[in-house]
């Protein structure tokens, strides 16, 4: 997909997973969204999610039940940030400048949210949570340059994107939710399952983000 973005084209590179038939969801929803519902108020809308998700694993604390909620929360979020650029391009509103920096200033932030939320439970620790949040940040900023400098916006890798990073924290809270925690102690440190999840998920980000990083080198490198 190709969108304008100031004065040059953006090419979207989205091979995930579920990226055909999510496309074709969003295509229905924006095409039956009364015009009521704005990009802004998707936005807006995929915030109050990223709290909900926040608000809800911290009561899971105290109660299981409550990560039900925020398997929702994703959902919520989901709509949200999936749908205001989609709904912008669908209705030829776009502001390609302002949306551009508005939506992903807004994900940063609430990847921020969710994630410190999923390290305030008793499943996933906190350093691990945050490590796993650096190297997705890291390859976003890979991203961000990529686009920078070729018009290329990489949307997924390895056959993962956004939405199956969702789906993945909803199987988690559900696995949660229904077995419950458990986990090892190692020199007094204690760790779950779902760290080792996390954590390996930060380590293919980080090591994504190094090859990715090293192949552009190579390929921008003077030749002299």
């Amino acid at each position: 997909m190709t969108s304008a973005t100031g004065t040059f084209r953006v090419t979207r590179i989205q091979l995930n997973v579920v990226a055909r038939r999510e496309r074709q969801l969003l295509t229905f929803l924006c095409s039956r969204l009364p015009r009521a519902v704005t990009p802004d108020g998707l936005t807006a809308l995929s915030v109050f999610g990223a709290v909900l998700v926040f608000a809800s694993y911290l009561a899971s604390r105290y109660d299981a039940r409550f990560l039900w909620l925020a398997s929702l929360g994703f959902v919520v979020n989901w709509f949200g940030d999936s749908l205001d650029g989609s709904l912008a391009r669908f209705r030829g509103i776009e502001r390609p400048t302002y949306g551009y920096f508005l939506d992903h200033t807004v994900d940063a932030l609430n990847n921020l949210v969710m994630m410190v939320g999923l390290g305030l439970t008793t499943a996933v620790r906190m350093d691990v949570s945050l490590f796993a949040l650096t190297g997705y940040f890291m390859l976003c900023m890979y991203v961000f340059i990529s686009n920078h400098l070729s018009g290329m916006f990489q949307l997924s890798f390895l056959g993962f994107g956004p939405t199956e990073l969702r789906l993945c924290l909803i199987a988690i809270n559900t696995a949660v939710a229904l077995v419950g925690v458990g986990g090892w102690s190692v020199g007094g440190v204690t760790f779950t399952a779902y760290d080792g999840i996390i954590l390996f998920a930060g380590l293919m980000f980080v090591a994504v983000f190094a090859a990715r990083v090293a192949i552009g080198l190579r390929e921008l490198r003077p030749k002299m």
